[in-house]
Protein backbone atom coordinates (compact mmCIF):
# COMPACT_ATOMS: atom_id res chain seq x y z
CA UNK A 1 0.00 0.00 0.00
CA UNK A 2 1.00 3.48 -0.37
CA UNK A 3 3.47 4.83 2.46
CA UNK A 4 2.00 7.88 4.49
CA UNK A 5 4.60 10.37 5.95
CA UNK A 6 3.57 13.81 8.14
CA UNK A 7 5.75 16.65 6.95
CA UNK A 8 6.75 19.68 7.95
CA UNK A 9 8.31 21.13 4.62
CA UNK A 10 6.31 23.95 2.65
CA UNK A 11 4.50 22.93 -0.37
CA UNK A 12 7.76 25.32 -2.19
CA UNK A 13 10.35 22.81 -0.30
CA UNK A 14 8.68 19.36 -0.26
CA UNK A 15 11.01 17.39 -2.27
CA UNK A 16 8.59 15.26 -4.26
CA UNK A 17 7.26 14.45 -7.59
CA UNK A 18 4.38 16.05 -7.62
CA UNK A 19 2.84 19.36 -4.86
CA UNK A 20 -1.01 18.45 -4.41
CA UNK A 21 -3.36 21.74 -3.54
CA UNK A 22 -6.76 22.42 -3.23
CA UNK A 23 -8.76 24.79 -4.90
CA UNK A 24 -12.56 25.99 -4.60
CA UNK A 25 -15.46 27.18 -5.90
CA UNK A 26 -15.75 31.14 -4.93
CA UNK A 27 -18.71 34.09 -5.62
CA UNK A 28 -16.50 35.12 -7.90
CA UNK A 29 -14.34 32.01 -9.85
CA UNK A 30 -11.71 29.67 -8.12
CA UNK A 31 -10.49 30.37 -5.06
CA UNK A 32 -7.25 28.90 -3.84
CA UNK A 33 -7.75 26.77 -0.56
CA UNK A 34 -5.38 26.80 2.75
CA UNK A 35 -1.92 25.35 2.37
CA UNK A 36 -1.13 26.11 -1.01
CA UNK A 37 0.08 29.56 -0.40
CA UNK A 38 3.42 28.57 -1.14
CA UNK A 39 2.82 27.22 -4.74
CA UNK A 40 0.13 30.12 -4.95
CA UNK A 41 3.30 32.84 -4.22
CA UNK A 42 5.42 30.90 -5.97
CA UNK A 43 2.66 31.53 -9.20
CA UNK A 44 2.88 35.31 -8.59
CA UNK A 45 -0.11 35.16 -6.36
CA UNK A 46 -2.03 33.88 -9.99
CA UNK A 47 -2.43 30.73 -9.33
CA UNK A 48 -6.43 30.80 -9.24
CA UNK A 49 -6.25 32.79 -12.54
CA UNK A 50 -3.66 30.21 -14.56
CA UNK A 51 -5.49 27.26 -13.62
CA UNK A 52 -9.51 29.35 -14.85
CA UNK A 53 -6.90 29.94 -18.01
CA UNK A 54 -6.61 26.27 -18.22
CA UNK A 55 -10.52 25.25 -17.35
CA UNK A 56 -10.26 24.74 -14.05
CA UNK A 57 -13.50 25.64 -11.69
CA UNK A 58 -12.74 24.20 -8.58
CA UNK A 59 -15.65 21.50 -8.98
CA UNK A 60 -15.50 19.11 -6.53
CA UNK A 61 -13.01 15.73 -7.68
CA UNK A 62 -11.64 18.39 -10.56
CA UNK A 63 -8.24 17.97 -10.94
CA UNK A 64 -5.78 20.28 -13.01
CA UNK A 65 -2.18 19.10 -13.68
CA UNK A 66 0.61 22.22 -14.53
CA UNK A 67 4.26 22.37 -14.84
CA UNK A 68 5.58 24.17 -11.55
CA UNK A 69 7.26 27.36 -11.64
CA UNK A 70 10.46 28.73 -10.45
CA UNK A 71 10.42 28.43 -6.65
CA UNK A 72 9.02 25.18 -5.85
CA UNK A 73 11.21 22.13 -5.23
CA UNK A 74 8.26 19.66 -6.79
CA UNK A 75 7.98 19.84 -11.24
CA UNK A 76 4.95 19.25 -11.06
CA UNK A 77 1.46 20.87 -9.18
CA UNK A 78 -1.61 19.40 -9.22
CA UNK A 79 -4.69 21.25 -8.24
CA UNK A 80 -7.66 19.02 -6.85
CA UNK A 81 -11.34 20.03 -6.74
CA UNK A 82 -12.76 20.94 -3.05
CA UNK A 83 -16.30 21.65 -4.08
CA UNK A 84 -18.15 25.26 -3.20
CA UNK A 85 -15.43 27.21 -0.34
CA UNK A 86 -17.03 27.51 2.71
CA UNK A 87 -17.79 30.46 4.33
CA UNK A 88 -15.33 32.50 5.79
CA UNK A 89 -14.35 31.76 9.15
CA UNK A 90 -15.14 28.14 7.65
CA UNK A 91 -13.22 24.51 7.78
CA UNK A 92 -13.79 22.34 4.74
CA UNK A 93 -15.56 19.65 5.54
CA UNK A 94 -13.46 16.58 6.06
CA UNK A 95 -14.88 14.53 3.59
CA UNK A 96 -14.49 16.71 1.08
CA UNK A 97 -11.02 16.62 1.73
CA UNK A 98 -10.85 12.85 1.80
CA UNK A 99 -12.61 12.88 -1.41
CA UNK A 100 -10.03 15.48 -2.91
CA UNK A 101 -7.10 14.25 -1.70
CA UNK A 102 -8.19 10.65 -2.77
CA UNK A 103 -9.14 11.68 -6.81
CA UNK A 104 -5.53 13.89 -6.42
CA UNK A 105 -4.43 10.14 -5.21
CA UNK A 106 -5.32 8.28 -8.07
CA UNK A 107 -4.33 10.76 -10.84
CA UNK A 108 -1.12 10.19 -9.82
CA UNK A 109 -0.36 6.76 -10.26
CA UNK A 110 2.76 5.69 -11.29
CA UNK A 111 4.34 8.41 -9.18
CA UNK A 112 6.96 7.94 -6.66
CA UNK A 113 5.98 10.52 -4.09
CA UNK A 114 3.63 13.42 -3.42
CA UNK A 115 3.31 16.28 -1.07
CA UNK A 116 -0.34 16.87 -0.23
CA UNK A 117 -0.57 20.65 0.64
CA UNK A 118 -4.19 20.52 1.36
CA UNK A 119 -6.25 22.31 4.30
CA UNK A 120 -4.99 20.65 7.43
CA UNK A 121 -6.26 22.54 10.10
CA UNK A 122 -5.84 19.93 13.22
CA UNK A 123 -5.33 16.39 13.42
CA UNK A 124 -8.84 15.13 12.32
CA UNK A 125 -8.56 16.93 9.23
CA UNK A 126 -4.77 15.06 8.40
CA UNK A 127 -6.72 12.17 9.03
CA UNK A 128 -9.25 13.01 6.43
CA UNK A 129 -6.29 13.51 3.95
CA UNK A 130 -4.38 10.55 4.80
CA UNK A 131 -7.60 8.24 4.61
CA UNK A 132 -8.40 10.08 0.92
CA UNK A 133 -4.72 9.24 -0.16
CA UNK A 134 -4.29 6.29 0.65
CA UNK A 135 -7.53 4.78 -0.27
CA UNK A 136 -7.71 6.96 -3.52
CA UNK A 137 -4.47 4.99 -4.65
CA UNK A 138 -5.88 1.92 -4.08
CA UNK A 139 -5.83 -0.32 -6.81
CA UNK A 140 -6.20 -4.12 -7.59
CA UNK A 141 -3.65 -5.57 -10.00
CA UNK A 142 -3.33 -9.66 -8.84
CA UNK A 143 -4.43 -10.65 -11.50
CA UNK A 144 -2.71 -7.79 -14.05
CA UNK A 145 -0.03 -9.29 -16.75
CA UNK A 146 2.78 -7.30 -17.16
CA UNK A 147 2.60 -7.75 -20.59
CA UNK A 148 4.87 -10.60 -21.74
CA UNK A 149 2.72 -12.95 -20.87
CA UNK A 150 3.54 -13.39 -17.10
CA UNK A 151 1.05 -12.85 -14.56
CA UNK A 152 1.47 -9.99 -11.86
CA UNK A 153 0.04 -12.36 -8.53
CA UNK A 154 3.04 -14.40 -9.10
CA UNK A 155 5.51 -11.96 -8.27
CA UNK A 156 5.91 -9.87 -11.69
CA UNK A 157 5.96 -6.48 -11.70
CA UNK A 158 3.32 -4.24 -13.51
CA UNK A 159 3.66 -1.44 -15.34
CA UNK A 160 5.08 1.35 -13.51
CA UNK A 161 2.70 4.06 -14.40
CA UNK A 162 -0.35 1.78 -13.55
CA UNK A 163 1.60 1.43 -9.62
CA UNK A 164 -0.17 2.93 -7.28
CA UNK A 165 1.42 6.59 -5.45
CA UNK A 166 4.51 5.15 -3.72
CA UNK A 167 3.89 7.94 -0.92
CA UNK A 168 2.06 9.97 0.28
CA UNK A 169 3.72 13.64 2.48
CA UNK A 170 1.10 14.99 4.17
CA UNK A 171 2.34 18.17 4.43
CA UNK A 172 1.34 20.60 7.35
CA UNK A 173 0.97 17.09 9.78
CA UNK A 174 3.09 17.68 12.40
CA UNK A 175 4.93 14.63 12.85
CA UNK A 176 6.12 15.33 16.53
CA UNK A 177 2.62 15.93 17.48
CA UNK A 178 0.82 12.96 19.54
CA UNK A 179 -2.88 14.01 18.13
CA UNK A 180 -1.32 14.21 14.65
CA UNK A 181 0.77 10.98 15.05
CA UNK A 182 -2.05 9.16 16.21
CA UNK A 183 -4.43 10.32 13.78
CA UNK A 184 -2.12 9.20 11.00
CA UNK A 185 -0.99 5.66 12.56
CA UNK A 186 -4.74 5.09 12.70
CA UNK A 187 -5.69 6.13 9.14
CA UNK A 188 -2.93 3.22 7.71
CA UNK A 189 -4.38 0.84 10.02
CA UNK A 190 -7.76 1.68 8.64
CA UNK A 191 -7.13 1.91 4.96
CA UNK A 192 -5.25 -0.86 4.98
CA UNK A 193 -8.17 -3.24 6.41
CA UNK A 194 -10.21 -1.59 4.14
CA UNK A 195 -8.12 -1.93 1.13
CA UNK A 196 -8.34 -5.54 2.52
CA UNK A 197 -11.63 -5.97 2.42
CA UNK A 198 -11.44 -4.42 -1.19
CA UNK A 199 -9.40 -7.20 -2.04
CA UNK A 200 -11.45 -10.25 -0.96
CA UNK A 201 -14.24 -8.22 -2.92
CA UNK A 202 -12.45 -8.08 -6.41
CA UNK A 203 -10.90 -11.73 -5.78
CA UNK A 204 -12.62 -14.11 -8.52
CA UNK A 205 -14.72 -16.52 -7.16
CA UNK A 206 -12.60 -19.36 -8.90
CA UNK A 207 -9.59 -18.08 -6.28
CA UNK A 208 -11.76 -17.21 -3.62
CA UNK A 209 -14.99 -20.01 -2.13
CA UNK A 210 -15.27 -20.55 1.68
CA UNK A 211 -12.96 -22.22 2.58
CA UNK A 212 -10.30 -20.38 0.84
CA UNK A 213 -11.98 -17.06 2.80
CA UNK A 214 -11.48 -19.33 6.05
CA UNK A 215 -7.97 -19.66 5.61
CA UNK A 216 -7.62 -15.98 5.21
CA UNK A 217 -8.80 -14.99 8.06
CA UNK A 218 -6.84 -18.00 9.77
CA UNK A 219 -3.95 -16.40 8.55
CA UNK A 220 -5.06 -12.82 9.80
CA UNK A 221 -6.07 -13.91 12.94
CA UNK A 222 -2.10 -15.56 13.89
CA UNK A 223 -0.58 -12.47 12.56
CA UNK A 224 -2.78 -10.06 14.82
CA UNK A 225 -3.43 -12.00 17.57
CA UNK A 226 -7.21 -12.55 16.97
CA UNK A 227 -9.09 -15.69 18.34
CA UNK A 228 -10.65 -17.59 15.44
CA UNK A 229 -12.87 -20.66 14.84
CA UNK A 230 -13.85 -22.15 11.86
CA UNK A 231 -16.98 -24.62 11.80
CA UNK A 232 -16.48 -26.90 8.28
CA UNK A 233 -19.42 -28.62 6.83
CA UNK A 234 -19.37 -31.57 9.14
CA UNK A 235 -19.36 -29.56 12.36
CA UNK A 236 -22.62 -27.18 10.48
CA UNK A 237 -24.30 -30.47 9.55
CA UNK A 238 -24.21 -31.83 13.14
CA UNK A 239 -24.88 -28.21 14.74
CA UNK A 240 -28.21 -28.33 12.91
CA UNK A 241 -26.88 -24.95 10.58
CA UNK A 242 -29.94 -25.71 8.42
CA UNK A 243 -29.56 -22.36 6.45
CA UNK A 244 -25.71 -21.98 5.93
CA UNK A 245 -26.13 -25.97 4.81
CA UNK A 246 -29.11 -25.29 2.81
CA UNK A 247 -27.63 -22.63 0.30
CA UNK A 248 -24.55 -24.25 0.76
CA UNK A 249 -25.16 -28.06 -0.25
CA UNK A 250 -25.29 -27.50 -4.44
CA UNK A 251 -21.72 -26.21 -4.69
CA UNK A 252 -18.58 -28.31 -4.61
CA UNK A 253 -16.87 -26.24 -2.54
CA UNK A 254 -18.96 -26.90 1.06
CA UNK A 255 -20.01 -24.12 3.87
CA UNK A 256 -18.35 -22.55 6.53
CA UNK A 257 -19.11 -20.67 9.47
CA UNK A 258 -15.81 -18.35 10.87
CA UNK A 259 -15.71 -16.72 14.17
CA UNK A 260 -12.98 -14.79 14.48
CA UNK A 261 -12.45 -12.19 17.67
CA UNK A 262 -10.87 -9.19 19.03
CA UNK A 263 -10.79 -9.44 22.85
CA UNK A 264 -9.35 -6.42 25.43
CA UNK A 265 -8.77 -7.53 29.18
CA UNK A 266 -10.17 -4.12 30.23
CA UNK A 267 -12.95 -4.55 28.21
CA UNK A 268 -16.66 -4.44 29.46
CA UNK A 269 -18.47 -4.43 26.37
CA UNK A 270 -19.40 -6.67 23.40
CA UNK A 271 -20.44 -6.24 19.98
CA UNK A 272 -21.09 -8.53 17.52
CA UNK A 273 -20.91 -8.43 13.70
CA UNK A 274 -21.75 -10.44 11.81
CA UNK A 275 -21.41 -10.29 7.77
CA UNK A 276 -22.86 -12.34 4.40
CA UNK A 277 -20.72 -14.08 3.05
CA UNK A 278 -21.64 -15.64 -0.30
CA UNK A 279 -18.65 -15.93 -2.57
CA UNK A 280 -20.13 -16.55 -5.47
CA UNK A 281 -24.28 -15.93 -5.86
CA UNK A 282 -25.85 -17.74 -9.33
CA UNK A 283 -28.92 -17.60 -7.42
CA UNK A 284 -29.13 -21.30 -7.06
CA UNK A 285 -32.67 -23.60 -8.60
CA UNK A 286 -33.89 -19.79 -8.92
CA UNK A 287 -31.51 -18.48 -11.40
CA UNK A 288 -30.25 -15.26 -12.52
CA UNK A 289 -30.77 -13.68 -15.52
CA UNK A 290 -28.53 -13.14 -17.92
CA UNK A 291 -26.50 -10.01 -17.04
CA UNK A 292 -26.80 -10.27 -13.33
CA UNK A 293 -24.30 -12.57 -12.51
CA UNK A 294 -21.36 -10.92 -14.10
CA UNK A 295 -20.68 -9.41 -10.65
CA UNK A 296 -21.81 -11.88 -8.14
CA UNK A 297 -18.16 -12.60 -6.83
CA UNK A 298 -19.04 -9.21 -4.34
CA UNK A 299 -21.85 -10.72 -2.37
CA UNK A 300 -19.49 -12.02 -0.16
CA UNK A 301 -19.12 -7.40 1.02
CA UNK A 302 -20.36 -7.96 4.35
CA UNK A 303 -18.06 -10.56 5.51
CA UNK A 304 -15.54 -8.80 4.07
CA UNK A 305 -16.40 -5.67 5.81
CA UNK A 306 -16.99 -7.74 9.12
CA UNK A 307 -13.71 -9.40 9.01
CA UNK A 308 -11.50 -5.93 8.17
CA UNK A 309 -13.33 -4.40 10.75
CA UNK A 310 -12.66 -7.21 13.78
CA UNK A 311 -8.59 -7.04 12.64
CA UNK A 312 -8.99 -3.00 12.63
CA UNK A 313 -10.56 -3.78 16.35
CA UNK A 314 -7.38 -5.36 17.04
CA UNK A 315 -4.84 -3.07 15.55
CA UNK A 316 -5.97 -0.21 17.38
CA UNK A 317 -6.03 -1.73 20.47
CA UNK A 318 -9.70 -0.58 20.91
CA UNK A 319 -10.75 -1.67 24.49
CA UNK A 320 -14.12 -3.75 23.85
CA UNK A 321 -14.59 -7.43 22.67
CA UNK A 322 -15.08 -7.77 19.05
CA UNK A 323 -16.36 -11.12 17.26
CA UNK A 324 -17.13 -11.33 14.06
CA UNK A 325 -18.61 -14.09 12.52
CA UNK A 326 -18.67 -14.54 8.55
CA UNK A 327 -21.19 -16.79 7.33
CA UNK A 328 -19.78 -18.54 3.85
CA UNK A 329 -21.25 -20.03 1.15
CA UNK A 330 -21.51 -20.57 -2.62
CA UNK A 331 -25.09 -20.64 -3.86
CA UNK A 332 -25.42 -23.04 -6.93
CA UNK A 333 -27.77 -24.95 -8.80
CA UNK A 334 -27.03 -28.71 -9.29
CA UNK A 335 -28.54 -32.15 -8.83
CA UNK A 336 -28.12 -31.34 -4.66
CA UNK A 337 -29.14 -27.75 -4.59
CA UNK A 338 -31.84 -26.56 -2.20
CA UNK A 339 -34.93 -26.55 -4.38
CA UNK A 340 -38.02 -23.62 -4.05
CA UNK A 341 -40.17 -25.19 -1.70
CA UNK A 342 -37.92 -26.99 0.74
CA UNK A 343 -38.24 -26.55 4.20
CA UNK A 344 -35.25 -25.85 6.20
CA UNK A 345 -34.78 -26.59 9.77
CA UNK A 346 -32.20 -23.44 11.08
CA UNK A 347 -29.96 -23.39 14.09
CA UNK A 348 -32.57 -21.81 15.98
CA UNK A 349 -34.92 -24.65 15.86
CA UNK A 350 -37.55 -22.50 13.49
CA UNK A 351 -38.14 -23.97 9.95
CA UNK A 352 -38.20 -21.98 6.81
CA UNK A 353 -39.96 -22.63 4.12
CA UNK A 354 -37.81 -21.59 0.80
CA UNK A 355 -39.88 -20.24 -1.96
CA UNK A 356 -37.01 -18.36 -3.74
CA UNK A 357 -33.27 -19.95 -3.43
CA UNK A 358 -31.74 -16.53 -4.43
CA UNK A 359 -32.73 -15.01 -0.92
CA UNK A 360 -30.33 -17.20 -0.17
CA UNK A 361 -28.20 -14.35 1.83
CA UNK A 362 -30.63 -13.85 4.58
CA UNK A 363 -30.61 -17.87 5.38
CA UNK A 364 -27.00 -17.87 6.06
CA UNK A 365 -27.30 -14.78 7.92
CA UNK A 366 -30.19 -16.24 10.15
CA UNK A 367 -27.83 -18.59 11.48
CA UNK A 368 -25.20 -16.99 12.07
CA UNK A 369 -27.34 -14.05 13.83
CA UNK A 370 -28.42 -16.99 16.34
CA UNK A 371 -25.08 -18.34 17.08
CA UNK A 372 -23.67 -14.73 17.56
CA UNK A 373 -27.02 -14.27 20.24
CA UNK A 374 -25.90 -17.22 22.53
CA UNK A 375 -22.94 -15.06 23.33
CA UNK A 376 -25.37 -12.44 24.85
CA UNK A 377 -23.36 -9.45 23.28
CA UNK A 378 -24.38 -6.19 24.16
CA UNK A 379 -25.41 -5.26 20.25
CA UNK A 380 -25.31 -7.21 17.21
CA UNK A 381 -24.93 -5.63 13.73
CA UNK A 382 -24.96 -7.69 10.54
CA UNK A 383 -23.79 -6.09 7.31
CA UNK A 384 -24.90 -7.83 3.52
CA UNK A 385 -25.50 -7.11 0.11
CA UNK A 386 -28.57 -8.38 0.89
CA UNK A 387 -31.77 -6.97 -1.60
CA UNK A 388 -31.99 -5.60 -5.04
CA UNK A 389 -34.91 -3.65 -3.51
CA UNK A 390 -32.71 -1.81 -1.16
CA UNK A 391 -30.69 -0.76 -4.59
CA UNK A 392 -33.58 0.67 -5.80
CA UNK A 393 -34.73 2.34 -2.65
CA UNK A 394 -31.49 4.47 -2.01
CA UNK A 395 -29.00 4.08 -4.81
CA UNK A 396 -25.88 3.09 -5.86
CA UNK A 397 -24.37 5.49 -2.76
CA UNK A 398 -26.33 4.45 0.50
CA UNK A 399 -26.72 1.53 2.32
CA UNK A 400 -29.91 1.34 4.53
CA UNK A 401 -30.25 0.95 8.50
CA UNK A 402 -32.61 -1.08 9.97
CA UNK A 403 -32.72 -1.61 13.91
CA UNK A 404 -35.02 -3.56 16.60
CA UNK A 405 -33.85 0.01 18.65
CA UNK A 406 -34.89 4.06 17.35
CA UNK A 407 -32.04 5.08 19.23
CA UNK A 408 -29.69 2.27 18.12
CA UNK A 409 -30.25 3.01 14.55
CA UNK A 410 -29.82 6.64 14.44
CA UNK A 411 -26.36 6.53 16.33
CA UNK A 412 -25.13 4.46 13.80
CA UNK A 413 -26.47 6.75 11.06
CA UNK A 414 -24.65 9.74 12.43
CA UNK A 415 -21.52 7.47 12.73
CA UNK A 416 -21.55 6.68 9.60
CA UNK A 417 -22.26 10.41 8.28
CA UNK A 418 -19.37 11.57 10.68
CA UNK A 419 -16.81 8.93 9.04
CA UNK A 420 -18.35 9.60 5.17
CA UNK A 421 -20.01 6.43 4.41
CA UNK A 422 -23.64 7.89 2.88
CA UNK A 423 -26.21 5.96 4.55
CA UNK A 424 -30.22 6.43 5.56
CA UNK A 425 -32.17 4.86 8.51
CA UNK A 426 -34.92 2.47 7.14
CA UNK A 427 -38.33 1.88 9.22
CA UNK A 428 -39.86 -2.15 10.01
CA UNK A 429 -43.38 -2.30 9.16
CA UNK A 430 -44.69 -4.67 11.67
CA UNK A 431 -47.98 -5.45 8.65
CA UNK A 432 -44.82 -6.35 6.47
CA UNK A 433 -44.26 -9.83 8.82
CA UNK A 434 -47.32 -11.57 7.61
CA UNK A 435 -46.38 -11.75 4.31
CA UNK A 436 -43.82 -14.45 4.82
CA UNK A 437 -46.50 -16.61 6.82
CA UNK A 438 -46.10 -20.24 5.30
CA UNK A 439 -48.81 -22.75 5.53
CA UNK A 440 -46.12 -25.06 6.05
CA UNK A 441 -43.17 -24.25 7.89
CA UNK A 442 -42.78 -21.21 10.38
CA UNK A 443 -41.90 -18.67 8.09
CA UNK A 444 -41.03 -18.18 4.45
CA UNK A 445 -38.12 -16.52 2.99
CA UNK A 446 -40.27 -14.56 0.86
CA UNK A 447 -42.72 -11.90 1.26
CA UNK A 448 -43.88 -8.99 -0.26
CA UNK A 449 -42.32 -7.95 -3.26
CA UNK A 450 -42.81 -4.19 -2.57
CA UNK A 451 -40.57 -2.84 0.46
CA UNK A 452 -38.49 -6.65 -0.30
CA UNK A 453 -35.74 -4.67 1.68
CA UNK A 454 -37.87 -4.07 4.66
CA UNK A 455 -39.26 -7.23 4.37
CA UNK A 456 -35.12 -8.99 4.48
CA UNK A 457 -34.81 -7.13 7.95
CA UNK A 458 -37.85 -8.09 9.80
CA UNK A 459 -36.89 -12.00 8.14
CA UNK A 460 -33.23 -11.57 10.29
CA UNK A 461 -35.21 -9.75 13.10
CA UNK A 462 -36.80 -13.14 13.62
CA UNK A 463 -33.41 -14.85 14.62
CA UNK A 464 -31.90 -12.29 17.13
CA UNK A 465 -32.29 -13.03 20.66
CA UNK A 466 -34.57 -11.76 22.66
CA UNK A 467 -33.63 -8.30 24.04
CA UNK A 468 -30.62 -8.07 22.39
CA UNK A 469 -30.18 -4.55 20.58
CA UNK A 470 -29.41 -5.61 16.90
CA UNK A 471 -29.10 -3.35 13.46
CA UNK A 472 -29.03 -4.35 9.85
CA UNK A 473 -26.90 -2.64 7.02
CA UNK A 474 -28.15 -3.79 3.36
CA UNK A 475 -25.00 -2.30 1.38
CA UNK A 476 -26.31 -3.81 -1.75
CA UNK A 477 -26.03 -0.39 -3.18
CA UNK A 478 -22.39 0.92 -2.21
CA UNK A 479 -20.54 -2.35 -1.76
CA UNK A 480 -19.46 -2.74 -5.07
CA UNK A 481 -18.87 0.19 -7.84
CA UNK A 482 -19.20 -1.03 -11.65
CA UNK A 483 -18.64 3.09 -12.55
CA UNK A 484 -15.71 5.17 -13.28
CA UNK A 485 -14.00 6.09 -10.24
CA UNK A 486 -14.36 9.03 -8.05
CA UNK A 487 -13.10 10.69 -4.97
CA UNK A 488 -11.23 7.78 -3.37
CA UNK A 489 -14.26 5.35 -4.44
CA UNK A 490 -12.49 2.66 -7.13
CA UNK A 491 -14.09 0.60 -9.83
CA UNK A 492 -15.26 -2.64 -8.20
CA UNK A 493 -15.07 -3.70 -4.39
CA UNK A 494 -15.35 -0.54 -1.99
CA UNK A 495 -15.15 -1.67 1.50
CA UNK A 496 -18.27 -0.20 2.17
CA UNK A 497 -19.40 -0.49 6.30
CA UNK A 498 -15.90 -0.70 7.25
CA UNK A 499 -15.53 2.60 8.49
CA UNK A 500 -19.00 2.83 10.32
CA UNK A 501 -18.13 -0.20 11.87
CA UNK A 502 -14.58 0.52 12.94
CA UNK A 503 -16.02 3.94 14.67
CA UNK A 504 -18.61 2.08 16.41
CA UNK A 505 -16.38 0.22 18.01
CA UNK A 506 -14.25 2.70 19.07
CA UNK A 507 -17.21 4.70 20.33
CA UNK A 508 -18.10 1.61 22.36
CA UNK A 509 -14.75 1.44 23.66
CA UNK A 510 -15.51 4.94 24.77
CA UNK A 511 -18.69 4.55 26.42
CA UNK A 512 -20.40 6.75 24.39
CA UNK A 513 -23.28 4.33 23.44
CA UNK A 514 -24.39 3.69 26.71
Amino acid sequence: MTALTLSTSSAATVRADAVVVGVAKGAKGVVVAPGAEAVDKAFGGKLAAVLETLGASGAEGEVTKLPATDGLKAPVVLAVGLGDAPAKGDAYDNEALRRAAGSAARALSGTKKAGFALPVEDAEAAAAVSEGALLGAYAFTAYRSNGNGQNAKGGKKNDAKSAPLGEAAILGGKPRDKEFKAAAERSVALAEEINRARDLINMPPNDLDPKSFAAQAQAAAKEFGLKVEVLDEKALKKGGYGGLTGVGQGAQTPPRLVRIAHTHPKADKTLALVGKGITYDSGGISLKPPGHNETMKCDMSGAAAVFAAVVAAARLGLKVNVTGWLALAENMPSGSATRPGDVLTMYSGKTVEVLNTDAEGRLVLADALTRASEETPDAIVDVATLTGAMVLALGHRHFGIMSNDDAFRTSIHEIAEEVGEQSWPMPMPGHLRKGMDSPVADIANMGERMGGGLVAGLFLKEFVGEGITWAHLDIAGPAFHEGAPWGYTPKGGTGSAVRTLVRLAERTAAGDLG
